[in-house]
């Protein structure tokens, strides 16, 4: 087994989010760091939430992102008869007992530490009744949590933390049905996996101690710990549906790439110095978890979609191209037809412009498909004196034999000068005519990519288009 070996123990109830995923990186990171690895488990216990399909989903996203586990992925259901050996275990040491407490006991007992201002918690009623449930008869399994002291424990990110014994109660192990709770599970798991560093959220903070004291009183060695501050929006408030898409294949489908994602993530509370772009190899050879910030991370979509133009334009025309082909077919249009001009070549067109392969694809979608004109350009550039100019245009690029950028350049500037007219004046309705728009690639690589038989019939459309409105 290597000698460090990280887990990601998510709980398939729903959708991987923004926060899980900077967690599964930072273990991964670690691990390949150290050239250990990392565990991938399921803890679904809570059978009347989790799914397999949001365990598939989860699976996808880690896949998508590129963090490669090295074992698992391992499923909490499938392994209850390993938690019933740890709880006999703990019975049978003497570090856990039987409670027969019924629902109604203990909520009394809680409300009347209420009532006396004293925290709520389990009152140690069955602590030392030292007997098993007789036949027919049922009974949950609770810690027996040490009385004095104090837990106390190195965080790789929050520094020396102490909680008082006293503080802490007798949890439940195990629930009278036998179902195993989530303190036993994980630290059985962590226990018979190996692991040596849990790194986590820190809403985990405070089950820390607790854990803990069960691994001692099985007699294992302690992992180290470390809690990673919470991701937030800009309200300042922890990171959540409200702020945007969360979920990791939510920013898949809006058209992040995901070096983009894991490269922003890594850097959400993480530095190393002033850097910002940083390889999958670099950050491997960059990580330090003790670089990890004590404060709170604020979400910036600003700065992903940043990161995210840097990658496309970074990104092979080839595998833009594949996106390109993935997107538009999911808008029923081909980019595979006999007379649409390669992907790549669009591609390379426009990464410039595009911040998201959505964008790209949308920049994209007049190379392949029919247009319709935006509002606000058409009422600015199709006018009635555009309407000679088009026609001039279309007459002059018929008669070019070669269909090539330098040839389609040389008739926009003669006729621009024949006009009398500059350039620019000749180039925005002819945009408009051929993609709708007014933002596009240069004008000559923008008709060479249109194609001629198609140019020549979207100026004619536009011709007619002016003379349907012109008033």
């Amino acid at each position: 087994m290597p000698a460090t070996v990280t887990r990601f123990p998510p709980s398939p109830t729903g959708a991987l989010h923004l926060g899980g995923a900077r967690t599964a990186l930072f273990n991964w990171l670690h691990a390949k760091k150290h050239g250990g690895e990392m565990v991938l488990r399921m803890e679904d216990t809570d059978r009347a939430r989790s799914s397999g399909e949001a365990a598939d989903g989860i699976i996808e996203a880690l896949r998508w992102l590129g963090l490669n586990w090295g074992r698992g992925p391992y499923y909490q259901s499938e392994r209850g008869e390993r938690y019933r050996e740890v709880v006999r275990q703990l019975l049978d040491s003497g570090n856990a007992y039987y409670c027969f407490c019924s629902r109604e006991t203990l909520d009394a007992a809680r409300e009347a530490a209420r009532a006396a201002g004293k925290k709520p918690r389990y009152d140690g009623k069955c602590r030392d009744k030292n007997r098993a449930p007789k036949p027919g008869e049922t009974a949950a399994v609770r810690f027996k949590n040490p009385l004095d002291g104090a837990v106390v424990f190195s965080d790789a990110v929050r520094g020396r933390v102490s909680i008082e014994n006293a503080e802490l109660d007798d949890l439940i192990l195990a629930r009278s049905d036998g179902a195993p709770t989530y303190h036993l599970c994980a630290v059985a798991d962590d226990i018979d996996m190996g692991v040596t560093h849990i790194i986590r959220g820190d809403d985990h903070t405070n089950n820390t101690p607790r854990q803990i004291n069960i691994f001692r009183a099985l007699g294992a060695p302690l992992p180290q710990f470390a809690h990673l501050p919470m991701i937030c929006g800009a309200d300042g408030k922890r990171l959540s549906k409200r702020h945007g898409a969360a979920d990791v294949l939510d920013y898949r489908a809006r058209g992040f790439l995901p070096e983009a994602l894991l490269n922003y993530l890594a850097r959400l509370g993480w530095a190393s110095g002033d850097r910002e772009i940083f390889s999958r190899e670099e950050l491997i050879e960059s990580f330090d978890i003790a670089g990890v910030n004590k404060a709170a991370a604020a979400f910036d979509e600003a700065k992903l979609l940043w990161l995210n133009r840097h990658y496309i334009r970074a990104a092979p025309a080839e595998r833009l191209a594949e996106e390109l082909r993935a997107r538009l077919g999911a808008r029923g249009i081909s980019a595979d037809a006999k007379d649409a001009p390669p992907p790549a070549d669009v591609a390379e067109a426009l990464r410039e412009r595009a911040q998201t392969l959505e964008e790209l694809a949308d920049k994209a979608a007049c190379f392949y498909a029919e247009i319709e004109y935006d509002p606000a350009a058409a009422k600015k550039h199709l006018v009635a004196p555009a309407r000679e100019l088009l026609g001039a245009l279309g007459e002059e690029l018929a008669r070019i034999s070669e269909w090539e950028e330098a040839a389609i350049g040389a008739v926009f500037a003669r006729v621009a000068e024949a006009h009398s007219v500059k350039l620019g004046q000749l180039a925005q309705p002819a945009r408009v005519a051929a993609c709708g728009g007014a933002a596009t690639p240069p004008i000559d690589i923008t008709f060479k990519l249109i194609g001629k038989t198609r140019a020549l019939a979207r100026l004619r459309a536009a011709r007619e288009w002016i003379a349907a409105h012109d008033e």
